[in-house]
């Protein structure tokens, strides 16, 4: 009986001492993750603010490139990198590398060269190959648009192999270039300088840095195109050019949601952002934004804004999560006197609600029927929460939250943008939320697009024929029956 107590007595110890010590490594690769995951977005924000200035500095395109590679060997601690970008032959060569690294195709003859030129030869080769899309290693990442990480490039058979001992390649990590589905470039990465292999938070950290070049990149080509065109607007022209390629072109298509948006500037270049994406599992989620100030300043901001809300997007599924992490990411990288207001949106028809988040902008209306009253009814959504940008993390994680409303057939929700409710007569009396409450009521049964042209003729004929003063932005949901 003692030999029994006592045994049960060191099991029972050894028990609470196995679930104490895994308890404290979990708590350790929580923290682990946590340190990693800011060490990633730190060095994502230091990279587009590089990339700002170097747009800034008009510096050309291969300058750019040679800037991307040069930030992913100090992020990543790789021994070589490269760049293949695409021509206009829609082909992808060559254009920036930093290290030995290893061509893709077997080198010529001719490669048996002194050291001492060794590395320039090799540069040569680099520029000189040309990959089609879907071609290699290269080509594939390019046509699929998906990052490659490769832990034991040796034994991997897409990996080029050479008989040159500083040519080997241990690992790899391989990813597209991109803007708006579109291909740039490929960013490659070869050989950690410890000697180990490539892991996901380097897979991961290297996408990260492709995706804002993507951006970069695009920026400055459009930047640089509109230089040649017109010298003496550049600032206006350029932000205008920036903030039409931002804006969607077409709506999505859902078998229960009728979706449609509209921007009228007050200038030549507006601060206003909406867009749209899909989210799987029949849900879209739907932002419209406001960033304070004009110009080529405010146009990047937002540039800056829709890639990291549709990256944030693709990782939470709470609004208030998603503006907390780009506010957090985002404070720091705008001028004190900048700021983005915004309302991100999730809408679930197969679950009968959206969820919302809203950060300083103005409330969205919400038109539904009313079943104790038996009417129509056109309410604002309540929603706190302060803009992007504009107060330290802790005050704002403090207010915004998530809010929840029912959102079934026959529902309208309205975002806009302040150009809308504060557009004034002659008496300088404001349009109003209450005027755009009653005109949704009145149009409700229109379909999106039209019920967005009425709100507009009712606040033209509001304001009469007086000069349009700030911009105008609307983007209206409505949950119709099954068209399928």
């Amino acid at each position: 009986m003692i030999w029994t107590f006592a045994f049960g007595l060191t099991l029972g110890g050894f028990v609470v001492w196995w679930f104490y010590i895994s308890a404290r490594r979990e708590v350790m690769r929580i923290d682990e993750e946590k340190q990693l995951l800011n060490q990633e977005k730190q060095i994502v924000l230091e990279f587009m603010h590089n990339m700002v200035e170097a747009i800034g500095e008009r510096v050309d395109r291969d300058e750019l490139f040679q800037r991307v590679v040069h930030a992913a060997i100090l992020s990543t601690g790789a021994l070589s990198a490269c760049v293949f970008a695409k021509n206009e032959e829609g082909r992808f060569s060559g254009v920036a590398v930093e290290g030995l690294f290893p061509p893709q195709r077997p080198l010529p003859e001719s490669s048996r060269m002194k050291l001492t030129t060794r590395a320039k030869f090799i540069e040569q080769v680099l520029r000189s190959e040309v990959f089609a899309p879907g071609e290699g290693l290269i080509g594939s990442v390019a046509a699929t648009g998906n990052g490659v990480l490769i832990t034991d490039a040796e034994s991997d058979p897409r990996v080029m192999k050479h008989d040159d001992p500083s040519l080997v390649v241990r690992s790899m990590v391989v990813a597209p270039i991109v803007f708006r589905d579109t291909a740039l470039g490929v960013l490659a990465v070869a050989n950690p300088a410890d000697g180990l292999a490539f892991n996901e938070t380097d897979f991961s950290l290297v996408q990260s840095l492709a995706e804002q070049a993507g951006l970069a990149i695009q920026n400055a080509d459009l930047m640089n195109l509109q230089i040649e065109k017109n010298k003496l607007d550049v600032d206006l022209s350029l932000a205008s050019s920036i903030q039409a390629m931002l804006l969607p072109s077409s709506f999505p298509k859902h078998r229960n949601l009728d979706i449609h948006a509209c921007y009228l500037p007050a200038q030549k270049v507006g601060g206003d952002l909406f867009d749209f994406f899909e989210l799987g599992e029949g849900r879209i989620g739907v932002v419209i934004a406001d960033v304070s100030g004009k110009g080529i300043p405010a146009s990047l901001i937002m540039a800056i804004c829709q890639s990291n809300l549709r990256h944030f997007a693709a990782q939470f599924d709470s609004p208030a999560r998603v503006l907390s992490e780009m506010n957090k990411l985002m404070s720091s990288d705008m001028h004190k006197d900048m700021f983005i207001t915004t309302v991100y949106a999730i809408v679930d028809t197969k679950a009968g609600q959206l969820v919302m988040a809203r950060a300083g902008h103005e409330l969205p209306l919400h038109c539904h029927f009313n079943v104790d009253s038996g009417l129509i009814q056109a309410t604002l959504v309540g929603s706190e929460g302060m803009a992007l940008g504009m107060v330290p993390e802790e005050l704002f994680d403090s207010v915004i939250a998530d809010k929840r409303v029912d959102f079934v057939e026959g529902d309208i929700f309205v975002l806009y943008t302040d150009g809308v409710t504060e557009a004034s007569n002659q008496e300088g009396n404001e349009f109003s939320s209450g005027r755009l409450a009653d005109t949704v009521k009145t149009l409700r049964s229109r379909p999106a697009e039209e019920l967005n042209q009425g709100i507009l003729d009712s606040v033209h004929r509001f304001s009469g024929s007086g000069q349009q003063v700030d911009d105008i932005t609307l983007l209206t949901v409505k949950y119709v029956p099954d068209q399928s």
